[in-house]
């Protein structure tokens, strides 16, 4: 029986590259959780570290795997100690014996890896198959000025993207950005906006989705207002013209999101598409479940390095209904993503990898360079 012998853990800050947030003007943090004394929206995301998994079984496989931003270092060695000598046979690994929330996807990341590398297919295959070998993905920034916008979706333009996704809230002159796109891009290019709940009202939203209806390019807005508050949802995607997507993050448990919320928003009706954030098997219920309605959705992110972008590229080749564009940025954002050889982008596509697990492998010299932490556990 293969057995899970030693898990290195590797703790690591990356920078973001100059120009890839938000507008130099505008200082706006990105991480929307409480971080120890700090509220939310207080820290940049790329300040925040966070823990590469090289899970070594006793057969020679390694399984990589990577944790979401500030998962302190005393958990994700406590968690290793208690997969130590597992026969990996023995897991269930649509149900690993860890707990759940932001800890979780890490390790699920690594032990799927690994059992795939063991099985010798790619992890799309190890999930049932592919039905694409390429995965639509938007462009992404930040809170920019207007000029700012229009300057970043022609970028988006010249390196072949067809949409561009920002965020945003009430001081946003949004509307102004989506006429300044139209009038650059064309017709054809499509914006995102995603405020994550900060237009913060119903009234708020009708009045910024009655300019947006205007621009005319707007795919979707993406979690206007608090996501608990399903009747104002109702309410709006009965009122404007605009599709709205909702953002199910289960990595977010501690704000109370679950997957449950998938199965209240579609009861009631209130949402267009989804964006769902998750483990693999968890990401896979929820998209799947809305395949049933014939919902379409994609996959959200955390401004994520590429050991999770890969996973995600993975899960969302093997579903149908995975036809909106992700975010997964490759090194558009970061300084680096942590690949020898980074996922690769052609108009607007990431490719889906083609070796055995996640198909990627990690750059030992850049995680080197951008190590803070480093702990062994096991033999």
């Amino acid at each position: 029986m293969t057995k899970i012998r030693r898990i290195l853990l590797d703790e690591v800050v990356i920078p973001a590259r100059p120009d890839s947030i938000n507008s130099p003007e505008i200082h706006q943090p990105l991480h929307k959780l409480p971080q120890g004394a700090k509220r939310g929206w207080t820290q940049q995301f790329d300040e925040l570290p966070k823990t590469i998994l090289r899970v070594e079984l006793d057969n020679g496989v390694v399984g990589l795997g990577e944790t979401y931003r500030a998962i302190p270092g005393f958990l994700t060695q406590e968690i290793a100690a208690s997969l130590i000598g597992l026969e990996m046979d023995g897991l269930n690994l649509q149900s690993l014996p860890l707990p759940p929330g932001r800890v979780y996807d890490g390790f699920e990341c690594a032990l799927v890896d690994a059992a795939a590398k063991t099985a010798g297919m790619p992890l799309y295959q190890f999930l049932g198959g592919r039905f694409t070998d390429k995965v639509l993905c938007a462009y992404w920034t930040g809170h920019r000025t207007t000029p700012d916008a229009v300057r970043k979706a022609q970028s988006a333009v010249a390196a072949g993207y067809s949409h561009i996704k920002f965020k945003c809230d009430l001081n946003d002159p949004v509307g102004a950005w989506c006429e300044g796109i139209r009038a650059a891009c064309g017709d054809g290019f499509r914006v995102i906006l995603d405020p994550n709940e900060r237009f913060e009202l119903a009234a708020h939203t009708l009045r910024i989705a009655t300019e947006l209806a205007r621009a005319g390019n707007l795919l979707y807005l993406e979690d206007p207002i608090p996501r608990w508050d399903l009747a104002s949802w109702r309410y709006l995607r009965e009122k404007i013209a605009v599709p709205l997507s909702m953002h199910i993050s289960l990595p977010y448990l501690e704000m109370g999101q679950t997957i449950q919320d998938l199965a209240n928003a579609a009861r009631l009706g209130v949402s267009d598409y989804y964006n769902f954030n998750g483990g693999i098997y968890a990401f896979r219920r929820m998209a799947l479940f809305a395949d049933l309605f014939g919902v379409p959705c994609s996959h959200g992110s955390e401004l994520d390095f590429g050991i999770l972008e890969a996973s995600y590229v993975h899960k969302l080749a093997s579903i149908p209904n995975a036809t909106l564009p992700s975010d997964i940025f490759g090194r558009m954002i970061r300084e680096h993503d942590l690949l020898l050889e980074p996922l690769r982008f052609t108009q607007g596509h990431a490719q889906v990898p083609t070796g055995p697990g996640l198909g990627v492998s990690l750059d030992e010299a850049a995680l080197a360079h951008y190590r803070i932490s480093h702990w062994e556990v096991g033999s």
